[in-house]
């Protein structure tokens, strides 16, 4: 009797006062917009220390505190012509449109930028033949054992002929170029517009600023010929499950994705297969798109048989199937 009653209320204009929800933030709290905005607040704080920290840790002053950082081509400002706050290009780009005289004042000049970024990239990359992309947190140092396991497996890569291309920041983007610096290979950066100055770090050799992350984004697959994950956060994440889903849609085929470094990555693994796989929200070759190492030979050989076995870029292999050849089409060594 009383679901019937509670179920006749749901008709009614004012049904009474709404029960109070069990719904937490996944750091245990109650969500509101005061707690909304302080986590806001406080990503970007803690974004900026992990940052720092990885300059810092490298014994050098960080952009952030002062020091000018590293740039390629003119100085990059940031656009403040839609609100005084320090505000990324990412961030305008996906805000809600102002009234239409704005609109048509600043979107339009945005997609140029944009068509910018994009023959910039292209422009300064259009020569490099095979690359890997090394991703990893930007906050740990040279002290850090990951580091020089980076620094290694980069090394490796660049002696078998691959150019290296990293976010151009500190940590495990570092020792990426580092080692490709090391190897006598191509060290790439492609840095990215932060509401700080993040900088690059010194062993970068051909160095890119974007203010899109899309544009970025675009720059790592298209030039690579597989991904190395090292330890890192969100950002890390972010390129890791971006790579599966472009393999795992037909997109890109016979890109190894790496995940450099067992013990970090055993509980992401267990909870894919034992919820998202049980559940069938993936299938089980999508587990095997991954390969987990902590040996940086058994990365660069794995990264060999799949460039050998097919010898695109995933540029490459992308405008072909495009074309109508199917992702078989150009199976066997790059000509």
């Amino acid at each position: 009797m009383k679901n019937r009653k509670d179920k006749s209320n749901l008709g009614r204009p004012n049904p009474g006062p709404l029960r109070s929800t069990r719904a937490r933030t996944a750091g245990g709290k109650k969500l509101n917009p005061e707690v909304m905005a302080s986590a806001e607040q406080k990503a970007l704080e803690g974004l900026k220390q992990r940052t720092e920290e990885g300059h810092l840790k490298a014994g050098r002053t960080p952009p952030s505190q002062g020091m000018a950082g590293r740039r390629s081509g003119g100085t990059v400002v940031i656009d403040d012509s839609i609100r005084p706050a320090p505000v990324t290009e990412d961030e305008k780009l996906l805000q809600q449109p102002g009234p239409r005289t704005d609109f048509t004042r600043t979107d339009p000049w945005r997609v140029m930028r944009i068509m910018g970024e994009f023959i910039e990239g292209f422009d300064t990359l259009a020569s490099v033949d095979k690359a890997v992309t090394i991703f990893g947190s930007a906050r740990i140092g040279p002290d850090d054992p990951t580091y020089d396991l980076a620094v290694e497996t980069a090394k490796l890569l660049a002696e078998a002929g691959f150019a290296i291309i990293t976010g151009a920041g500190p940590g495990i983007m570092e020792a990426g170029n580092k080692g490709a610096r090391l190897g006598g290979g191509r060290s790439i950066g492609c840095n990215i517009e932060l509401p700080f100055e993040q900088g690059a770090n010194p062993y970068v050799d051909t160095l890119i600023d974007f203010r899109y992350f899309f544009v970025r984004k675009t720059m790592f697959i298209k030039y690579s010929v597989a991904f190395i994950i090292f330890p890192g956060g969100f950002g890390t994440l972010d390129e890791l499950f971006e790579a599966l889903t472009l393999i795992q849609t037909g997109k890109i085929y016979k890109f190894p994705v790496i995940l450099f470094g067992r013990y970090y990555w055993a509980g992401l693994l267990r909870w894919l297969q034992a919820r998202v796989l049980s559940e069938g929200k993936i299938s089980d070759g999508d587990l095997d798109l991954m390969l987990v190492t902590d040996n940086p030979s058994e990365a660069v050989q794995a990264i060999i048989s799949a460039y050998n076995s097919l010898g695109k870029t995933a540029g490459e292999q992308y405008e072909e199937t495009e074309e109508g050849g199917g992702p078989h089409k150009g199976d066997g060594q790059k000509q």
